[in-house]
């Protein structure tokens, strides 16, 4: 398997989500906590002090994370 940085991401992104949605499903979190841990991360993306160069990435991870939260993709929704 290439070396690809965008791999990596994928693979986090994707075992977190499926983290957030056990702890959902067996009610160790409910809903509102997973979305405040998605909110918050969110937000020190936004906050985050960096050279412009960094900054537009943060931005961008800080965009994904709230289109994650608006898409219902971190818990399940009957």
């Amino acid at each position: 398997m290439p070396d690809h940085p965008d791999y990596s991401g994928m693979a986090a992104l994707s075992i977190c989500e499926a983290l957030l949605l056990a702890l959902n499903d067996h009610h160790l979190l409910p809903e509102p906590e997973i979305l405040g841990i998605l909110r918050d991360a969110a937000a020190a993306h936004e906050n985050a002090v960096a050279p412009d160069a960094e900054r537009e990435a943060h931005l961008a991870v800080a965009e994904l994370i709230n289109r994650i939260i608006a898409g219902g993709n971190s818990v399940r929704r009957p």
